[in-house]
C-alpha cells in the first residue's frame, strides 16, 4: 500500500510539472531544465549558504532602502529651509527698498541744509518703517545706512551744546540710547570730524 502511495504521488507531482511545462515557452522550458540540474547538484550546505545570502542581501536592501528615505526626507527638508531663506531674503529685499524708497522720498520734500548741522538719533532699525511719520514733519527724519538699518533722528540744530541739551532731555524722557550725529552739506559725517571746528560756547 505504501508503494502505490509513493507511486501515485510520484506520478500526480510528474503530471503537474508536465502540465506547467507544457505552458512555457520553449526558452523557458530550457531554462527551467538547467535551473533544475543545478539545484540537483547543490549539496545541502551549498543550498543553506544559498539562502542564507538570499536572506542577507535582502536584510541589506530593507536597510539601504530605509537610509535612501532617510535622505529623501533630509533633501525634502533642506528645500524646505532653502525655501523659507528665499522668502526671508525676499522679505528683507522688500523692506530694504521699501526703506529706501521712504528715504528718497522724505529728502526730496526737505532741502538739504548747507554747512554742518547736528541731529539727534533716537535709533536705528531693521524692521521699524516710520516713513508715513515722516512726510508732514519738519523736524523728524529717517534715512537707510550702509548697514541696511533705517535711522531716526529729531531736530537739526547748528549749535553743538543746543544740540546736547536736546539729547540729554530725550534721554530724560526714556529715549536712553539718543545721541548726537552730524552732517555736513547733507552728508553724514563723523561727530569727531567737525567738533574741532565748532564753537563749543
Amino acid at each position: 500500500m505504501k508503494k502505490y502511495t509513493t507511486l501515485f504521488l510520484i506520478v500526480f507531482c510528474l503530471s503537474g510539472s508536465f502540465t506547467v511545462l507544457g505552458q512555457m515557452s520553449k526558452e523557458e522550458k530550457q531554462e527551467a531544465k538547467e535551473w533544475k540540474k543545478k539545484m540537483k547538484s547543490l549539496t545541502p550546505e551549498q543550498y543553506k549558504s544559498l539562502l542564507d545570502e538570499n536572506k542577507n542581501l535582502k536584510s541589506q536592501m530593507t536597510a539601504l532602502n530605509a537610509e535612501l528615505s532617510g535622505i529623501d526626507q533630509m533633501i525634502k527638508e533642506k528645500d524646505d529651509q532653502i525655501s523659507q531663506f528665499e522668502k526671508q531674503a525676499d522679505a528683507l529685499r522688500n523692506s530694504i527698498a521699501a526703506a529706501g524708497k521712504a528715504s528718497a522720498l522724505a529728502s526730496a520734500k526737505r532741502p538739504t541744509e548747507k554747512g554742518v548741522v547736528f541731529k539727534v538719533q533716537i535709533g536705528a532699525f531693521e524692521r521699524k518703517d516710520l516713513s508715513k511719520f515722516l512726510e508732514n514733519s519738519d523736524s523728524f527724519f529717517g534715512e537707510v545706512g550702509e548697514d541696511g538699518l533705517m535711522r531716526y533722528t529729531l531736530g537739526i540744530f547748528r549749535d553743538y551744546p543746543e544740540a546736547d541739551n536736546f539729547k540729554k532731555y530725550m534721554r530724560e524722557m526714556g529715549v536712553s540710547d539718543a545721541w548726537i550725529v552730524s552732517y555736513n552739506d547733507g552728508v553724514r559725517v563723523p561727530l569727531k570730524e567737525v567738533l574741532d571746528n565748532v564753537p563749543k560756547s
